[in-house]
């Protein structure tokens, strides 16, 4: 499981001319997963996101989390963070997991962040979206499950 996470001030994405899902201060997720994927991984992966301290403290520290600071989190499924760009000019998606996995983990952590913070919004698997976001910082991670699980 891949995951690009961007601290943003707003968030909003859009699939078939109609807003799906908005947030204001919190984290945009790309998730990405991969055949093999498990919900073991993605309770791992759920947890490390929601504990991060990234936002500032009264001092300009990055020591609070999402739920210190009422965030909220918008969780968009992007199955081109498993492209292989090694051979040729046309990306291979070979690694990334089957349709079928990759909705059923996407909802199994859209669930499992409900249990960190009250608002998770999310986009529409598998269709075409438009992500507009202001990045609060930029801050952003890139988490794979392969290095933190």
């Amino acid at each position: 499981m891949k995951v690009v996470l961007q601290r943003v001030a707003r968030a909003a994405v859009t699939a078939e001319g109609q807003q799906v899902g908005a947030i204001n201060r919190g984290f945009l997720i790309l998730l990405g997963v991969a055949d093999g994927d498990t919900e073991a991984i993605a309770d791992k992966m759920v947890d490390k996101i929601c504990k991060l301290r990234i936002f500032e403290d009264e001092n300009g520290k990055t020591n609070l989390s999402l739920k210190d600071v009422g965030g909220s989190i918008l969780v968009v499924s992007q199955f081109t963070l498993y492209a292989d760009c090694k051979k040729g000019n046309r990306p291979s998606f070979i690694r990334a997991g089957s349709p079928e996995l990759a909705e059923s983990l996407y909802e199994y952590v859209i669930k499992k962040c409900r249990e960190y913070v009250d608002e998770v919004e999310h986009g529409s698997f598998g269709a075409h979206m438009e992500i507009d976001l202001v990045n609060d910082g930029p801050f952003t991670l890139v988490l794979d499950s392969e290095t933190i699980c």
